[in-house]
């Protein structure tokens, strides 16, 4: 594949599945200001942790196999082996079957120490027993979320999204007019639900492929595969969930339920504007890098593409969230939860690592370091969690915000170090200096604000129009784009004195 064309095939998927996040981000908008009108900042900060509880409980059920598997079919159909691609399909399907019912049981009967021990509310008990399908389900929709971009089936992932994400916003904004604060439980189970009908839609029209009937032995090889791998994934998953609710325990337990809502308001906007970029990365970008992982200049190659079509992609927009933050929260939520935006605004600056972080992350994952990958999690995931412990005390809950830049200070350096030595990865000159740009005039409308919030308003929408417009030309001049798009690219490369 050429320089050119891989940059299309990247732009392609982002666009396919940015197109989709757009709707999953109006969806989610729709959804978190009814539950902040309805709810309240308390009301808010239980959503969160029921999701975060099925989240953290799902990972440690499916065992990785979600992760793995996409690895696995994605090598097993790059290389055309037909009968290798149905044997994967087999054993990841009656794998997270079985995980799946395992799960879904374990957590039932676990639902009351669940709701003592580690949420510290026994009255809860009932609600965290019914959270227990939300896991099974959350299994089984990763499980068919693997298969669907293992196969490279882009369109039908978006599809996907596009569906569960409407459905669930839908019937758990009807559940809260019509039940209230009882309604929380049923807005955390319809989004797994509709993500495992419509993943199950879209699986189905994949067809059956004629092949040999696999064995049993070859399955248990196959899942034995899986686990081995799967595990550290599992267990880097784990951490990774674990330190999330351990930070919002915290948060719960020294500023009280109001609190959490402000954190959980700040962390949901964060993930959601970032889903059309990283989203594209699992979907397409991880396939692709699994089956080129032992070519290392081809897959330093990848990287170096990934990244900055993420880092122009996401600057315009990250610059934008920066100057708007106060009226980002106003209108997402409510007047309640400005004490959001400090969150927010220290997230936006660990973003601009997390998103160059993410494409070397990846790396371990293709490369199936399961130990290494683990070691990383745990190291960021434990500054994340840390810094949170002492920091809380001393700036109140912006501290959250605090330690999530810190949490990608020390990730950043440590996956770029391991990429190195496992392909011999490089940033180009380019990667580098967009990054160090976005850095620098992130930094700037922060600091604005710390002024005159019209002062960052000013800085920051400027600055998100003039990288915007050099992110457009660019991504055309990469890609080679044609019609109308070219004409418009060279407007904007003219504007910047290279037309």
């Amino acid at each position: 594949m050429t320089e050119k064309s891989s940059y299309r095939t990247i732009l392609r998927s982002s666009s396919i599945m940015g197109a989709a996040s757009i709707f999953n981000i109006l969806a989610g908008i729709v959804k978190m200001k009814a539950a902040a009108v309805l709810l309240g900042p308390a009301g808010v900060g239980l959503v969160g942790l029921f999701q975060n509880l099925v989240q953290t409980a799902a990972t440690v059920g499916a065992l990785g196999f979600g992760s793995v598997g996409t690895r696995q079919v994605a090598a097993a159909h790059a290389d055309g082996d037909k009968t290798s691609v149905v044997r994967v399909r087999r054993a990841l399907f009656w794998g997270s079957l079985a995980l799946s019912i395992f799960s879904t049981l374990i957590f039932w009967s676990s639902s009351g120490l669940i709701a003592t021990h580690l949420l510290h509310a026994p009255e809860l008990d009932q609600d965290v027993a019914w959270l227990a399908l939300a896991v099974g389900l959350t299994i089984a929709a990763g499980s068919q979320g693997a298969l669907l971009t293992g196969m490279r089936q882009i369109g039908d992932v978006a599809r996907v999204q596009l569906l569960s994400s409407l459905a669930g916003a839908a019937l758990g904004i009807l559940a809260l007019w019509l039940w209230g604060s009882n309604g929380i439980l049923a807005l955390v189970l319809v989004a797994p639900l509709s993500a495992f009908l419509a993943g199950h839609l879209y699986v189905s029209r994949l067809g059956r492929v004629e092949a040999p009937k696999t064995r049993f032995g070859a399955l248990a090889r196959e899942w034995q595969s899986m686990a081995r791998l799967g595990v550290a994934f599992m267990l880097s998953g784990l951490v990774t969930m674990g330190g999330h609710l351990a930070v919002r325990s915290l948060v719960q337990q020294e500023l009280g339920a109001g609190a959490l809502g402000q954190f959980q308001a700040a962390w949901s906007i964060g993930m959601m504007y970032l889903g059309f970029v990283l989203g594209a990365m699992g979907t397409d970008y991880y396939p692709r890098l699994a089956a080129i992982i032992k070519d290392h200049q081809s897959a330093t190659r990848l990287v170096n593409e990934q990244t900055e079509v993420a880092l122009l992609l996401c600057g315009p927009v990250l610059l934008a969230m920066l100057a708007l933050a106060p009226y980002v929260i106003r209108l997402l939520y409510s007047a309640e939860f400005l004490p959001a935006v400090e969150i927010l605004r220290w997230q936006l600056l660990g973003d601009i690592l997390k998103v160059m972080s993410w494409p070397l992350g990846f790396v371990l994952l293709a490369a199936g370091a399961g130990k290494t990958f683990i070691v990383t999690e745990t190291t960021g995931i434990g500054v994340f969690v840390a810094a949170t412990w002492v920091l809380l005390p001393l700036m109140d809950i912006s501290a959250t915000g605090v330690s999530f830049l810190a949490l990608y200070l020390c990730y950043l350096p440590m996956v770029w170090w391991l990429a190195r030595r496992r392909i011999g990865f490089r940033w180009s000159a380019v990667v580098t200096r967009q990054a160090l740009m976005l850095l620098a005039v992130a930094g700037s409308v922060a600091g604005s604000a710390r002024i005159s919030e019209t002062l960052a308003m000013a800085v920051g929408l400027v600055a998100a129009l003039l990288i915007g417009v050099y992110a457009f030309a660019r991504l055309e001049q990469m890609a080679e784009l044609g019609g109308s798009v070219r004409r418009l690219a060279r407007i904007s490369r003219r504007i910047f004195g290279n037309g």
